[in-house]
């Protein structure tokens, strides 16, 4: 029976080869991270390198509040006043059994300050950390040590631009 299908493969015409190298398989290479903030030029959102070691969304944030202690030349921003308090994400931790799939979710952003965060404030804040796509809004709340907080509303970067 073996020699029957040696004999079928052979009368088919085609000759068979060895294992041929063609290349590297096909491969994805994602991004590099982001380690950029969103300063405002002309009045405007500017995409700005930061000066972080890593990109994380609170490391990111931490640098965009302290821009504003800086001066920032050609730049400006509309965060002066304002602390970072720091940040949370409103996805439970991940089980340690639990598939961990592609997520989207709301971040909260914690802030301090006395005054008027205005549409271009919480456009930096928003957009500088939806610059991780995992995040789909962005919460902003005020934390005022003699006031209880306020929510400053939950936004998308393209609404606010």
């Amino acid at each position: 029976m073996a020699a029957l299908c040696v004999l079928a493969a052979a009368a088919c015409g085609i000759a068979p080869t060895d294992v041929q190298d063609r290349g590297s398989a096909p491969t994805i290479s994602p991004p590099p991270p982001s380690k950029t903030i969103y300063l405002l030029r002309n009045g405007k959102l500017a995409l700005e390198p930061a000066d972080v070691e890593n990109d994380t969304v609170d490391s990111l944030l931490g640098a965009l509040f302290a821009a504003s202690s800086k001066p920032l030349g050609d730049r400006d921003t509309a965060l002066r006043g304002f602390t970072y308090l720091g940040i949370k994400d409103s996805l439970n931790p991940v089980q340690r059994d639990e598939v961990q799939l592609p997520r989207t979710s709301t971040l909260t952003v914690y802030i301090r300050g006395e005054g008027i965060l205005t549409k271009l404030g919480k456009a930096q804040i928003v957009c500088t950390a939806q610059q991780n796509i995992a995040f789909e809004q962005v919460k902003i709340v005020r934390r005022n040590a003699h006031h209880p907080s306020k929510s400053e509303g939950q936004h998308t970067c393209p609404e606010l631009r």
